[in-house]
């Protein structure tokens, strides 16, 4: 039996780089976590504020299980931890990869992965500051008489992380369409001929993922239109830089 000693030890290096790169990035959440704990219950104050902001006098949020006033703020603050380390995380990620990649491909995975961070901050801060006012007066108007508003605040932190997570992931629609058209899945054009059907796609997400009214489902939908066109945009001019690199390989030949 034949093996080859150099590919078994430049793999062997692969999985100690990749463990150490692990390493760091989750040392770097825990750096960034011990720096917040101590003000957690602040943290979880100030999430929380849109929907006490909406609540009816008198009204407050209540915890139903003993731990809740502990692990909710600890939960977040752990969350929050891990998106203030993201571009650390990242950067790791970068530079376990970039060897292997090149030269085009990194002048594009760098500002791909810049411009992911700052859609997915993006995200969360559109979620928190237009529309989560928006939905909890919603959820707040329509309670029957006679019944008290008081939410649990476990319940409420996984509802907020879900919307984060989402509005987060809608925004990145930019650098899934670059992604999509870099990789020749796709093209500018053919994804300029299904914009109707792109309209009413982002419709349908937003009333899946916000409450049933028309406002915030307006709210998420009109945003991710906005950035499919930001998106095709942008891919337009990666794609035609494609195109000319293919002509000048073609004369070259």
């Amino acid at each position: 039996m034949n093996t080859n000693p150099t590919s078994s030890a430049s793999l062997f290096d692969h999985l100690l780089e990749l463990r150490d790169r692990l390493l760091r990035s989750v040392l770097g959440v825990l750096i960034v976590f011990c720096c917040f704990v101590y003000f957690a219950q602040d943290i979880y104050q100030f999430v929380a504020q849109p929907l006490l902001a909406t609540m009816p006098e008198g009204s407050q949020m209540i915890a139903t299980d003993v731990a809740s006033p502990f692990f909710a703020p600890f939960k977040l603050t752990l969350v929050l931890s891990l998106f203030i380390a993201m571009p650390f995380v990242l950067y790791q990620i970068w530079s376990f990869v970039a060897p292997g990649l090149y030269q085009n491909e990194k002048r594009l995975i760098v500002p791909l992965m810049f411009g992911s961070t700052i859609l997915f901050y993006s995200g969360i801060a559109f979620a928190y500051f237009l529309v989560f006012p928006v939905i909890f007066a919603f959820f707040t108007s329509v309670a029957p008489e006679g019944v008290v508003i008081a939410t649990d605040i476990s319940s409420y932190l996984d509802f907020i992380l879900k919307l984060f997570f989402a509005f987060g992931a809608a925004f990145e629609i930019p650098i899934a369409i670059i992604l999509m058209c870099w990789t020749g899945m796709t093209t500018p054009d053919s994804l300029r001929e299904k914009r109707a059907y792109v309209v009413v796609g982002a419709f349908i997400v937003g009333m899946l993922l916000t409450p049933p009214d028309i406002i915030s489902q307006t709210m998420l939908a009109v945003p991710m239109l906005l950035l499919f066109e930001l998106g095709i945009i942008i891919a337009s001019f990666y794609h035609k830089e494609d195109e000319d690199e293919t002509i000048k390989v073609e004369k070259n030949k």
